[in-house]
């Protein structure tokens, strides 16, 4: 025969096994959903890195090309000079 005491806590422990399973699922949910966001992280630091690599050959172009015409006009004035 179970006292109510012992009735409680039984009640307790079963409460506090049901939390805690409640709990371990929602980690399991978090790793799911982190291990998910690490892999987008991983292709969007892909995405930059070929961003970057274009935007430096586009100013490199750029300034080759503002070289370019500056020397050009500078040895037409010159030239008229």
């Amino acid at each position: 025969m179970k006292t109510k005491s012992t009735k409680r806590v039984d009640e307790y422990r079963t409460d506090v096994t049901l939390h805690l399973i409640r709990i371990g699922g929602d980690i399991e949910h978090i790793k799911e959903d982190m291990s998910e966001v690490k892999e987008q992280l991983t292709k969007i630091n892909g995405r930059v890195r070929e961003t970057e690599s274009s935007i430096t050959a586009i100013k490199a172009i750029g300034s080759t090309i503002t070289v370019v015409i500056g020397v050009i006009l500078t040895w037409l004035g010159i030239d008229k000079g």
